[in-house]
């Protein structure tokens, strides 16, 4: 019985048969030789791009040397209104808190017992005035008389020295009339300045001027106004020092002052210094300044507190430096900046003051220099540091990179 054709081997005489999976084992054996040539031609990483930083190129300027203190507003002119004479108080002839001018009539005394009293002075100076007139007649008369050798020398000096007592008499009743006349007019009360007239301190009816001098009211002139600051002495003296040295340009006299108001506004007039004291409050160790600022709209009044900013004079040669750029440490204020060479360069800095939002550095920078001011933790003295210039697209795109690799979630 034959077999099916299906089931005869093709297998040639003389050849061996192909083993199990062949094909899979040589390509197995092709992976593990390109695995093999791979570990043998191993090359480390490529070395990570130096870290960016941000940086601000810094000129030399000349810089207003200001000062930020406290100061309390006072009026340039306080009057007390007082009764003079003794009388009753009739009546208020302003309204309470009203500004008023110099002169006007602010009160009323009643006036009936001045006006006799002024009455009886003018009366009395009529008398010394008729008494003075018939002495002097007499003394007229024997003075012709003594020529013809009727009356003694004795009688006509009598008559002389009868008439020159009158007429001291009638000096003495016409001070007297000017003393009534003047204690008349005090019983109107007028205004001594122009100003803001207070709160009346008496009411009408009240008996005024009794023994002592009535306060009344008070009278302000707050247009302009004084404010009052003090500044160390240690300051001024290190500013007299600069300005030998030429690096800082004083005002003085020129001074000028600008107010910052309870709110936080910027008050909208500029005043000037106007007194400087020439001793050292040794409480404080500060000397006394007062500025005077107009006040047009009386919006400052006194007795309040405000900040003041003190213009004193011009750093000739400095550099404003971003808040965010200075460091210190224990032994001063220092910068990062970036070389030539795109090296980290740690520089020693002398600062005058703070100007805003930036520093006042009068000493160990360069024109030109660039500071960094973002991207300090990357950066190390000595360190390569890739600098981009502060608010350029570049630093933008940087910033808004590390944002978003700070947001991925891990893998």
């Amino acid at each position: 019985m034959s077999r099916p054709a299906h089931a005869r081997s093709t297998q040639r005489p003389g050849s061996r048969a192909a083993p199990p999976g062949g094909a899979r084992g040589a390509r197995h054996a092709v992976l593990l030789a390109a695995l093999l040539g791979g570990c043998g031609s191993h090359r480390p990483p490529p070395a990570p791009p130096p870290p960016q930083v941000g940086v601000v190129v810094l000129h030399e300027q000349s810089v207003p040397l200001t000062r930020e203190l406290v100061g309390r507003l006072s009026a340039m002119r306080v009057a007390d209104v007082r009764a003079r004479v003794a009388g009753v108080l009739l009546k208020r002839l302003y309204k309470e808190g009203s500004d008023v001018s110099a002169g006007q009539t602010l009160f009323q005394i009643d006036p009936a017992p001045l006006r006799a009293a002024l009455d009886g002075a003018e009366a009395a100076l009529a008398q010394a005035e008729a008494n003075a007139t018939n002495t002097h007649i007499a003394a007229e008369r024997a003075r012709e008389l003594v020529r013809g050798g009727l009356v003694s020398r004795s009688d006509v000096d009598n008559a002389e020295a009868a008439e020159r007592s009158t007429a001291a008499a009638v000096q003495q009743a016409r001070a007297a009339v000017g003393a009534a006349r003047i204690s008349l007019s005090y019983a109107t009360v007028t205004a001594p300045i122009a100003g803001r007239a207070g709160q009346q301190g008496v009411t009408e009816g009240a008996l005024v001027g009794q023994g002592t001098p009535t306060l009344l009211t008070t009278v302000e002139q707050i247009d302009p106004i004084y404010v009052n600051f003090d500044q160390p002495a240690v300051d001024i003296e290190r500013l007299r020092r600069a300005q030998t040295t030429g690096s800082v340009s004083l005002a003085h006299d020129r001074a000028s002052v600008e107010l910052t108001l309870p709110d936080g506004g910027v008050y909208a007039h500029r005043g000037t210094l106007d007194f400087r004291d020439l001793s050292v409050d040794p409480a404080t160790g500060a000397v006394a300044l007062r500025a005077l600022v107009p006040n047009p709209e009386h919006q400052l009044l006194p007795g309040m507190f405000v900040g003041v900013r003190l213009t004193s004079g011009v750093v000739n040669r400095a550099f404003l430096v971003p808040q965010a750029a200075l460091q210190r440490d224990g032994t001063g204020p220092y910068l990062l900046t970036v070389g030539p060479d795109d090296r980290v360069v740690e520089k020693r800095v002398a600062v005058e003051a703070l100007e805003g939002p930036s520093w006042i550095v009068t000493a160990g920078l360069a024109d030109g220099d660039r500071v960094i001011v973002s991207g300090t933790q990357n950066a190390r003295p000595g360190a390569t540091v890739a600098a981009v210039l502060s608010g350029s697209p570049g630093e933008s795109a940087r910033a808004a990179g590390g944002a978003a690799a700070a947001g991925a979630p891990g893998r």
